[in-house]
């Protein structure tokens, strides 16, 4: 009986310590993602000023666009992939493939080059985040999935705050940038080697030989209306997260405040977003994941439009421009929660991989149009408000999901567990 209870003891233990790795391992890689996502659009004033390898505003959006296409592709394929080999082996391979990629970014002696390299590790990139929220997802009970993702993309903002910082210190030194990601990256995947276990959800389902679910089971009516809003919603969010997170600088630049100014106002705003991750994960296990998303669209709209007006007082900008990091980032991260609370477990790795390789076509798309029109000599103040008219779309795209989550169905001979 002692041996029993000791043996039970340990087993309690060890995934206790299975989970606390999850925990950190996962939320270290969603920091290196944000790093990285970040990391260009603090460089490109200064590769900019330098024409280096003779780049243009052009070539930038360009390099910008073609980053975010593998990023999209990564995602996209890797939410079956995840259902099908498991969450671990995909995580472990997608850090190595971005961060050895990443390490030889400095060495690109052309600008087709530079823009290849930034496309091969967008595709590893795009994999991380759809994975390790599907980790912490089956790590949490379902009436903490908010704060299980939103707190889980605090590292994303926190890895861009520590851009900022760095891209503060280094100014025209900016290979180090790239050098400094690629060697903690591949520490990182090689502590995952050997401490990070595999989903229980993922293992149970294999021992019990439980069919997987295809892609095309998103698009029956049981899941439609909640997939086409999802993917309409995590579109918009991800249009807004990329597009600031790419252009915010040289908006600021352009509306007529210094580079040193501008290039805070990146590391403002990442720090508003990790407060409204924290604040936007508690009040939505608590008020429902649906209505405060809603709110937090419906505020980015208001403070949006507030970044189109010039401000003579430095204190007042930073205030709108932590407050537009506050809801902005945290609306787009509740999406992926309603995602993981919405879907049941066989579908889950896919439902997330799908909105986030979607959404990422609006990070695609964001970048672009704001490209553009820092081109066309307009980015500010019609930047932001095309950036308003988006949220007001993710809004309306969140007004139409349905409130509560899937319900227990067959599939097959196999029963598919409710999410919530």
């Amino acid at each position: 009986m002692a041996s029993a209870t000791t043996s039970d003891s340990s087993t309690r233990g060890s995934r206790d310590t299975g989970g606390t790795w999850t925990v950190v391992l996962c939320w270290i890689t969603v920091m290196l993602e944000g790093y990285d996502l970040v990391v260009l659009g603090a460089i490109i004033p200064t590769l900019l000023k330098t024409r280096h390898l003779g780049m243009t505003a052009a070539d930038a959006t360009t390099i910008a666009t073609l980053s975010l296409v593998g990023v999209a592709i990564g995602a996209v394929c890797v939410g079956p992939l995840a259902d099908r080999l498991g969450r671990r082996a995909l995580l472990i391979g997608s850090v190595v493939l971005f961060s050895v990629f990443t390490l030889v970014v400095p060495l690109a002696n052309s600008v087709a080059m530079f823009a290849l390299l930034r496309l091969i590790a967008g595709l590893g990139l795009g994999a991380c985040m759809p994975v390790s929220l599907t980790m912490m997802a089956e790590r949490m009970p379902a009436s903490r999935r908010a704060r299980a993702s939103t707190l889980t993309m605090t590292g994303y903002h926190t890895g861009a705050v520590i851009t900022s910082l760095l891209a503060l210190q280094v100014t025209d030194d900016w290979e180090i940038l790239f050098y400094l990601l690629g060697v903690v990256g591949l520490g990182v995947a090689v502590i995952q080697w050997f401490r990070l276990p595999e989903s229980d959800a993922f293992v149970k389902a294999q021992r019990e030989g439980a069919e997987r679910v295809p892609f095309t089971e998103l698009l029956k009516p049981a899941y439609l209306r909640a997939c086409i809003g999802v993917w309409i919603a995590s579109f918009m969010g991800l249009l807004l997260v990329y597009g600031l997170n790419t252009w915010l600088p040289k908006l600021m630049n352009d509306a007529g405040y210094p580079v040193p100014t501008a290039v805070t106002q990146l590391l403002v705003l990442n720090v508003g977003g990790v407060v409204g991750l924290v604040l936007g994960g508690w009040v939505a296990d608590r008020r429902g994941i649906k209505g405060t998303t809603m709110a937090w669209f419906a505020v980015s709209v208001v403070m949006l439009a507030c970044l189109s007006v010039k401000m003579g007082s430095d204190l007042l900008l930073n205030t709108v421009v932590f407050l537009t990091g506050v809801f902005v980032f945290s609306a787009q991260v509740l999406v992926y929660a309603y995602v993981t609370n919405y879907y049941p477990a066989a579908v889950r790795g896919t439902a997330l991989g799908s909105a986030s390789g979607i959404g990422r076509l609006g990070s695609i798309v964001g970048p672009s149009i704001t490209g553009a029109l820092v081109a066309s000599g307009i980015g500010h103040p019609w930047g932001f408000y095309f950036f308003a008219a988006v949220a007001v779309l993710g809004f309306l795209a969140v007004l139409t999901l349905p409130a509560r989550a899937a319900q227990p169905r067959s599939v097959g001979a196999q029963a598919v567990e409710p999410a919530a």
